[in-house]
């Protein structure tokens, strides 16, 4: 027997991660399926850019409103209540959207409203659900864990934006309610999820204890590199919340065609995660993540220049094989030098940081397309993920040097 691929022969028998992979797939499924039908609904109702940066805006704020509260919750009750409860109230939000659709009376404020509430959800969704891997498998199968559970949620990034255009062509209703569906599922099987955590006594709340996340990461250098590296280049270099004008007007292809481009980077991402699954990054972790964030900027820059949409769908595709490489690096160096005890605050920080750097990024990316144009946009995106590289080689000289996941530096 072949003992180099006992590992993640022994994760996909394992009940727990078996039923933590279906509830990332098919979260990430109902989640990139509202992205696309709320993204083109919008675009339908007002023909604005700046519409579309709106959504990103209101979902980044419950996301910062609410991170030092959600990290307390996933500490200190159990994860699997809690992941369940944001997925419901995910859930009842898409919900309104389809009565609205199916009764006539969607507007653009409701549309914001609801993403309001989506926001809200995955404030307290995510924090929990990212803290329950260690949970499940023992700490020498993380990494491998970490690249397995990264596939399968690209891979489910792959089918959602598809299958969201796809419905959105035949029916704004029944897009809404599959979203609806589909998180109310997940929320059923994670409350399955047999974990090995005994939970945190609730301690009373004190300023202390709500940024204590915060405070345990500004003491990680490295890992601190790595969040803030990735923050500024996506909230600076993100181009997906355009992705509904270049399909519609500087393509032509309509929703199924913004379905695809929003599938590119995550074809990328997956055929990148399942390498990583087989081939782990252990070594030149800081290196590799410099690198990947700037091929994340070139991707961009080839997005911007292209006119073709073939060409476009590459650039796409790189965009989201060098993200998930960076992403992984990121996820594994917080999983493996946090204590359990403190995994949901410090996964609080990472969670608000990586869903508004993506949702200030909608809102740049919006904002700047409706003052220069769609293609300046996106092209001044790409020079700014650069710029943010080269600036970073400097300040964050302990990631730039760094080997290994839980190497302890400075």
């Amino acid at each position: 027997m072949d003992t180099k691929y006992s590992p993640a022969r022994s994760l996909l028998r394992h009940p727990a991660y078996v039923r933590f992979l279906y509830v990332r797939v098919v979260a990430t499924i109902a989640l990139q399926i509202q992205v696309v039908a709320v993204g083109w609904q919008m675009y339908e109702l007002t023909n604005s850019p700046f519409q579309l940066g709106l959504i990103g805006l209101v979902q980044f704020v419950p996301a910062v409103s609410f991170f030092v509260f959600t990290g307390h919750v996933a500490d200190h009750y159990d994860r699997r209540l809690v992941t369940f409860s944001g997925e419901v109230v995910e859930a009842a939000a898409v919900g309104v959207l389809a009565l609205a659709n199916f009764s006539g009376w969607l507007s653009s404020g409701l549309l914001l409203t609801m993403a309001f509430v989506v926001g809200a959800g995955r404030a307290f969704e995510q924090p929990s659900l990212q803290s329950v891997l260690p949970n499940i498998v023992p700490s020498e199968l993380l990494p491998r864990a970490i690249a397995g559970s990264t596939s399968a949620s690209q891979s489910a990034i792959v089918a959602g934006p598809a299958l969201g255009g796809l419905l959105v062509a035949i029916s704004p209703t029944l897009v809404f309610s599959v979203c609806a569906l589909l998180w109310l599922s997940a929320g059923v099987v994670m409350l399955g999820i047999a974990m090995e955590r005994i939970v945190a006594k609730r301690a009373p709340i004190d300023f202390k204890s709500l940024f204590s996340g915060f405070t345990f990461l500004t003491r990680q250098k490295v890992v601190l590199g790595a969040v803030l590296l990735d923050l500024f280049a996506v909230v600076l270099g993100n181009p997906t919340a355009l992705l509904p004008i270049f399909a519609r007007d500087i393509f032509s292809t309509g929703p199924l065609g913004f379905g695809i481009l929003r599938a590119a980077p995550a074809a990328g991402a997956i055929a990148t995660a399942l390498l990583l699954a087989r081939w782990p990054v252990y070594g030149r972790v800081g290196p590799i993540m410099f690198a990947t964030v700037t091929i994340y900027g070139i991707g961009t820059i080839l997005l911007a220049l292209t006119t073709s949409f073939g060409l476009a769908m590459a650039a796409l595709v790189l965009i989201g094989a060098s993200d998930t490489i960076s992403v992984v690096i990121r996820q594994t160096m917080v999983q493996l030098r946090t204590p359990d005890a403190m995994r949901g605050r410090v996964f609080a920080v990472n969670s608000m940081v990586t869903i508004t750097s993506n949702q200030l990024g909608v809102f740049r990316a919006g904002t700047a397309a409706a003052v220069f144009g769609t293609i300046p946009s996106v092209l001044i995106g790409g020079l700014s993920t650069i710029a943010v590289v080269l600036i970073s080689t400097k300040i964050f000289r302990e990631l730039l040097v760094a080997d290994r996941y839980n190497d302890q530096g400075p």
